[in-house]
């Protein structure tokens, strides 16, 4: 069953049964995927900037003021929303753990875009400020895509008696793609929060969350998200 008329694909358009948007707020965990600057955040030209790194970042600019401008500040309410509320809140961010990257798996290896290389207290590699992390909220680091392949984060959702999670970050094709798969896999309950997530274009997001809506996930707004906690 579907909550909204929303993302359908293919095998759901006929499906007139609905249900509601009910979550459970002791069962359920909220899970920031890779907020971090080297994704949402224009990058730092300078003078020695080459023209192809000038020409890259305009070419991403829709998806930087899409980040500025939604994606962040629907994070920051829906971390607000579950932090007055007292709700486990995780991030988690790629970080490599190996100077030379080579405890990286090999779709981070890989050229152009997914070549990107973060170490341990580089700028492009910290979790936004609006988004920052405070005491005793989890935040686990990851070399893959997937952050329920490439960390503990399923044991200790377990442990913390979690069967539902919130999902939001970035990319919506990538890293929260392949988190939000790997979570229905493990037979977690998913929300997908539409306006808090965001792929390289319009094109794109639209595409990737009609796969995983109904599937894998609900894909929900915040403002409905927001009314459901309350």
């Amino acid at each position: 069953m579907r909550v909204n008329d929303r993302y359908l694909s293919f095998y759901y358009v006929p499906d007139t049964e609905y249900m509601p948007i009910e979550i459970d707020k002791s069962r359920t965990a909220l899970l920031i995927v890779d907020m971090q600057h080297g994704f949402v955040s224009r990058p730092r030209l300078t003078e020695s900037s080459t023209e192809l790194e000038k020409s890259d970042a305009l070419r991403w600019e829709p998806f930087y003021k899409k980040c500025e401008e939604v994606i962040i500040p629907n994070n920051r309410r829906i971390l607000d929303a579950f932090r007055e509320k007292e709700m486990n809140v995780c991030f988690a961010r790629i970080i490599s753990l190996k100077k030379d990257g080579s405890d990286r798996s090999i779709d981070q290896k890989g050229t152009g875009f997914n070549a990107m290389h973060m170490m341990q207290g580089d700028w492009e590699g910290e979790i936004v400020p609006e988004l920052a992390p405070k005491d005793d909220e989890i935040v686990v680091l990851k070399t893959t895509d997937s952050a329920i392949t490439g960390t503990n984060i399923r044991l200790l959702l377990h442990n913390m008696g979690i069967d539902t999670v919130v999902v939001t970050g970035v990319l919506t094709d990538q890293c929260v793609s392949g988190t939000v798969r790997s979570l229905a896999d493990e037979s977690f309950k998913v929300w997908l929060i539409e306006d808090a997530c965001m792929a390289a274009t319009e094109e794109i997001q639209r595409n990737e969350l009609e796969i995983l809506n109904n599937i894998y996930c609900h894909v929900i707004n915040t403002d409905e998200l927001i009314e459901a906690l309350k």
